[in-house]
């Protein structure tokens, strides 16, 4: 089993070396992660889709990288623009896969310039193409330096360990995500639904106008319930930044919504 060659083009690397550089450069990519995230946010954050360490994209990307462009190791040039390519496209497909799924993303570079749609960057992009440089160069070097630390046999149980925990790993956090885009998107279907009354709402001076008032007070109610019953996922799981913006628009369409019924029905029930 571990002597399975793997053709990727006309490169060619045994299944053994690809999943213990996997397990290293997800491990490498995690500390990189969380050392950066907490530092800007002043505060220690474990960083990835899973609770171990590990951020199983960077090691994806960084194996892709690897076996694509390994026959181009000796050009730098092609190396640098083949890794931002390359890193750039599973960096959108990631990002986009995981919001279609979970309806929440894990980064966001809305705020960067030459973005698209927040999920890729030009800045990060030739930042890649530059970490896909150091990777051949240095991170790579290390890692089979590593690798040869362990006899074979220590190697297998390695590899079968990290594996088995990390599938139970995975699974647990996707049930977890699952759950919590679920709440996320019927909250979302909550507010668009608030939000639409308040655009359409006038005076309310009729009986029905009153009972549809008194609707809508439940239906608020409701959202409020709903918000703060995923308010602690969203301070774990988004950043923070984000979390900020939905409060301040939560907090928003609460005192519309008040004032709407003040103008239209002083004596109503809120």
């Amino acid at each position: 089993m571990w002597d399975i060659q793997i053709l990727f083009l006309i490169s060619v690397v045994d299944l053994y070396h690809v999943l213990f550089w996997l397990i290293l450069y997800s491990f490498m990519g995690w500390i990189w992660e969380s050392c950066y995230v907490s530092i800007k946010e002043k505060k220690l954050v474990n960083r990835g889709f899973v609770t171990g360490p590990v951020c199983t994209i960077y090691g994806v990307g960084a194996m892709s990288v690897y076996l694509v462009l390994r026959p181009l190791q000796d050009h730098g040039l092609w190396l640098f623009l083949g890794g931002i390519v390359l890193a750039t496209i599973l960096e959108y497909v990631t990002s986009w896969v995981m919001e279609k799924l979970f309806h929440t993303s894990w980064w966001d570079y809305s705020e960067r310039p030459f973005n698209l749609h927040g999920r890729i960057c030009l800045g990060c992009s030739i930042a890649w193409g530059f970490f896909t440089l150091l990777m051949f160069e240095i991170l790579q070097p290390f890692a089979q330096w590593v690798i040869d630390l362990f006899d074979v046999a220590t190697g297998h149980a390695f590899i079968i360990l990290c594996g088995i925990l990390y599938c139970v790993d995975f699974i647990v956090s996707t049930l977890a995500a699952l759950q919590l885009g679920e709440k996320l998107e019927g909250l979302q279907t909550a507010m668009e639904e608030f939000t639409e009354y308040l655009q359409t709402t006038k005076v309310y001076s009729s009986t029905e106008e009153a009972r549809t008032i008194k609707s809508i007070c439940r239906r608020k109610k409701n959202f409020r319930k709903s918000w703060e019953s995923i308010k602690g996922a969203l301070q774990a799981r988004l950043k923070k930044r984000v979390f900020l913006n939905m409060q301040k628009a939560f907090a928003l369409v609460q005192r519309d919504f008040g004032n709407s019924i003040r103008r239209g029905s002083p004596g109503s029930p809120a």
